[in-house]
């Protein structure tokens, strides 16, 4: 049996495995995020190690056996939150988090005090990524920067906390914008771009290495064996990972709070200038590139909420008696969090373009799944502009579960979408299978197998048809006011 632990934006889901791969119990618990100053996005470090500790204690009550039969850990966790700890290993300050946008200023003053920032990184500096955060920490609140001892990862306090071990792997640790991508260490000159140097950081494992060994208090709190814990990975290497994206030009989407279009790569391709991401993937030797829209499924949840819809489901059920033979007259642009790809703008806003007296919830909800799946577009064109080759798209994700969006996302990326069994739990099961590897040794080709696949979805050549019109209409629609925010 092997345990994912996923720490989400919006809660914290755990999972085990057995040695067949096969799903045995999950549980969850639920997380708020705090949003103090307009672009601003902040969560309580403790509160996750809360989340954490009740999710494990839903898996000893329901199945106390197979938690108790557990070989080791993997972690998995939004990536780029800025967790601060003094020399006591207090928490100095609320985590920053990755839809954080207050640090626009600090990442134009990285690149030029180190001009070589997006050679050594493959990134273009963004405000959602960990090192701007210190900066702005330095320059806003100097007497909290002068006590920081070590900076951690969300997932890696989680790590911290269970182990005592200051430790990352490289595909998180890629998106701090410290780490040498290409070479997988920290890089001593983006470190100095932001008042820090290497004793501050984590020590860096790749994400199928045992990184420590289970408190035994934490054990015994647990109902677990003092156990291995594995490096693991980011939110969307571990997805990859739990969903078989391993091999070069395959891919995936992700729905969930945010959307990612992820490649996997079996060498390092950067492509800055474009916004697109490069990072390290959490298999060895391996890298993944990776456009980014800061806000996807919870645009749904957002509109949802705006339009009075008993919930998620009730307002998809109105929008599929839309006629989609037609062009939606609403247009939206989803960047209720600003955006990365491809426009690196953490000042851009939502905007719903073409309202009028008859104008219906259903409508509205209409052009928020389109807005959604015309940014998805705009980063696949980041990649395939970057000489990236998509042979094959999977989806996971909460938004996944909807049928008439991945329609409407196949149509748009004139792509067939591969729904696999697991995608909904892609983060935690891919944790799972690297503590697996961790621990058996075992090959990723061996382990990370794609999930059974239960249904394709191929793109409507009428839709489509729609939507190369629409998507140019969305696209201009930036562009015109792109000025005013």
């Amino acid at each position: 049996m092997y345990l994912g632990i996923d720490l989400g934006t919006s809660g914290v889901k755990v999972i085990i495995l057995n040695d067949d791969d096969t799903l045995i119990a999950q549980a969850s618990s639920s997380l708020e995020v705090s949003i103090p100053q307009p672009l601003w996005s902040e969560q309580n470090p403790k509160h996750w190690w809360q989340a954490t500790n009740d999710a494990i204690a839903e898996l000893k009550k329901n199945h106390p056996q197979a938690l108790a039969s557990v070989q080791a850990i993997g972690l998995s966790g939004q990536m780029h939150g800025a967790t601060l700890l003094d020399i006591n290993n207090d928490i100095i300050r609320p985590a920053i988090l990755w839809n954080d946008g207050r640090c626009e200023q600090q990442c134009i003053e990285i690149e030029k005090h180190e001009p070589n920032a997006r050679q050594i990184t493959g990134n273009i500096a963004m405000p959602g990524f960990t090192a701007p955060k210190l900066l702005w920490v330095e320059q806003n609140e100097p007497e909290l920067f002068a006590r920081i001892h070590k900076v951690l990862l969300p997932k890696d306090y989680l790590r911290f906390l269970m182990t005592g071990d200051f430790a990352s792997d490289m595909s998180d640790s890629a998106g701090t914008l410290w780490l040498d991508v290409a070479n997988r260490k920290w890089s001593s000159e983006m470190l100095a771009a932001t008042g820090l140097n290497e004793s501050h950081m984590p020590t860096l494992y790749e994400g199928t290495d045992i990184t420590g060994i289970l408190k035994t208090d934490i054990a015994e709190n647990w109902g677990m064996q003092q156990i291995p814990v594995a490096g693991g990975a980011g939110d969307n290497a571990a997805g990859a990972v739990g969903i078989g994206v391993i091999n070069p030009n395959e891919a995936f989407l992700s729905l969930g709070t945010s959307g990612v279009y992820f490649v996997a790569n079996e060498k390092y391709l950067p492509n800055p200038d474009g916004a697109l991401h490069t990072f390290c993937h959490c298999i060895p030797n391996t890298w993944h590139q990776m456009s980014v829209v800061l806000s996807a499924a919870s645009c749904l949840s957002w509109v949802t909420k705006l339009t009075g819809a008993d919930n998620e489901q009730s307002l998809l059920d109105e929008i599929i008696l839309e006629d989609f033979t037609q062009p939606c007259a609403v247009t939206f642009l989803p960047y209720l969090s600003g955006e990365r790809t491809p426009h690196n703008n953490p000042n851009a806003q939502g905007v719903f373009f073409g309202l009028g007296h008859n104008t219906s919830r259903a409508v509205l909800g209409r052009a928020v799944l389109e807005g959604v799946a015309f940014a998805f577009a705009d980063g696949q064109q980041v990649l395939l502009d970057a000489g990236t080759q998509i042979d094959k798209v999977s989806v996971i994700g909460g938004g996944a579960r909807s049928e008439l969006w991945g329609k409407i996302l196949a149509s748009v990326l004139n792509q067939p979408l591969i729904y696999r069994e697991g995608g909904e739990v892609g983060p935690a099961m891919g944790a799972a299978r690297l503590a697996r590897m961790a621990v058996t040794g075992e090959s990723p080709s061996v382990v990370c197998q794609p999930g059974k696949i239960k249904h394709i979805i191929e793109a409507d050549s009428a839709m489509a048809n729609i939507y190369k019109v629409q998507y140019q209409k969305y696209k201009d629609l930036y562009q015109s006011v792109v000025a005013h925010f």
